[in-house]
């Protein structure tokens, strides 16, 4: 592979920035060089990038995807959903196990990391799915190759509910994993479907969606994942929180010392329900997107760092599943794409600073999960790292858009800044919007037992 340096850009890293190289040798970060680079060290080069002007930051690491495979490929799969990753400056990925077969045996989760050591140009790590019967299962489970368990508390679709209380506590307590799970109360929501349907009808529309699917059914189940997580001393990480009243669930204490932890998706941080009227069902998922107010409360908890990861929840479906009612229409959207340029647009706009968006998109979830060297530009860890254009302005459109579902909520928009470059373990994978090579990326490493600071 060689020596490639990337010289004169504004690295972003470990909550400072300054001009300087970074020197790749083969895949790993052979050293950071501040300033100016030495004529010595240029010489032994085989690739120099210049990068003046633009920013150099590792890439980010997306806690929270669904790649649809197996069982869901029209609309979306690994090999598609990893290059939309690449493109956006996501260069890790951890995928969530609601697929057909749900990842709940250590067969189907094999599969998994069978499939994307063929296909992803992205490193990848796949959740294993808890039920209220394969706790078994999940006590076999090699957690230094594996991101967690993933438990759906109050709602889910299939057989994924844990609600046997037995199960629920053993998991908490025995499992010696990241517990992650998705918060919504099923007998709240149940009840306010039945409130509104009763006075307007089943076609009720997408302003209904945030009112079915509330703050309180958010607030009840990740208040209880709280409590037994605090009883039992789990390694918590609340999902997608969408609300100001869960933010007090969390504290600001460094990440280090926290037992639970919270992840916001960009689009909670982006939309708000004053948005519905304009986006309808582009912008419906679960949880729900929220008012205003929520929406500033989780802009507020990410500064303040009561909020820990940023990811997406990426979720494609096809056009025409997003259509109908509120009550019909899919939930979820494509977002790993552009996930970093909402980030660095948000930060253009002065909710927060730059170094704030790189620790919270690739510091913090190689810190939480406990990810062996990445995350960080350093010397000896992998060298998954992004250039970032911000003079470059970007416009989402059809033709650029790469999951396979082939639309996105931020259809039209001009992000002021372009992914310019993406490498992946020393290996350029993407460039001024072209996939250059395919070379798989790598299963990621966990350290279970110990934390990075």
């Amino acid at each position: 592979m060689g020596k490639t340096i990337i010289k004169n850009g504004t690295i972003i890293n470990d909550g400072e920035r300054f001009t300087g190289s970074v020197v790749i040798e083969g895949e790993y970060i052979d050293s950071i060089i501040r300033g100016e680079l030495p004529e010595t060290v240029a010489a032994s080069a085989q690739h120099i990038i210049d990068a003046t002007g633009k920013w150099v930051i590792p890439g980010a690491i997306d806690d929270q995807v669904h790649f649809r495979e197996p069982g869901l490929t029209h609309k979306a799969e690994i090999a598609t959903e990893s290059v939309a990753a690449v493109a956006g400056g996501v260069t890790s990925f951890m995928d969530m196990p609601n697929t057909k077969p749900q990842t709940t045996t250590l067969e189907d989760l094999d599969w998994k990391y069978e499939r994307a050591a063929q296909v992803s140009p992205a490193n990848y790590s796949f959740y294993i799915g808890a039920t209220n019967d394969n706790f078994e299962v999940l006590k076999q489970v090699d957690f230094s190759q594996v991101c967690g368990v993933k438990i759906f508390m109050g709602s889910s679709t299939g057989n994924m509910l844990v609600d046997n209380e037995k199960t629920l506590r053993q998991i908490f307590a025995e499992i010696p994993a990241l517990i992650a799970v998705h918060c919504e109360e099923e007998h709240i929501i149940q009840a306010n479907r039945k409130y509104y349907t009763e006075r307007f009808g089943e076609e009720l529309p997408i302003f209904f969606h945030p009112l079915i699917r509330s703050a309180e059914a958010c607030y009840a189940s990740s208040s209880r994942a709280a409590e037994l997580a605090s009883q039992y001393g789990t390694r918590l990480h609340l999902l997608h929180l969408s609300t100001a009243r869960e933010m007090s669930l969390l504290d600001a204490a460094p990440l280090a010392q926290k037992r639970i932890t919270g992840e916001v998706c960009v689009h909670h941080l982006w939309f708000d329900d004053n948005d519905y009227a304009q986006y309808g069902n582009r912008i419906k998922w679960n949880p729900a997107i929220k008012t205003c107010g929520d929406r500033k409360a989780l802009l507020e908890a990410l500064r303040n760092n009561r909020l820990d990861v940023v990811a997406t929840d990426h979720a494609p479906h096809l056009w025409s599943e997003k259509q109908g009612s509120c009550l019909k229409a899919a939930s979820g959207g494509p977002l790993v794409q552009h996930s970093l340029q909402v980030m660095l647009e948000l930060s253009q706009r002065g909710e927060f600073s730059l170094e704030r968006v790189v620790e919270k998109m690739c510091h913090a979830p190689a810190q939480l999960y406990r990810i062996e060297r990445r995350g960080y530009l350093r010397p000896g860890y992998y060298a998954d790292l992004v250039v970032v254009d911000p003079h470059k302005p970007y416009t989402v459109t059809r033709d650029n858009i790469l999951s396979k579902c082939g639309w996105s909520p931020f259809e039209g928009h001009t992000f002021p800044s372009s992914i310019e470059r993406t490498f992946v373990n020393g290996n350029e994978v993407f460039a001024e919007g072209r996939l250059l090579n395919r070379t798989p990326g790598k299963r990621l490493t966990f350290h279970p037992e110990t934390v990075e600071d």
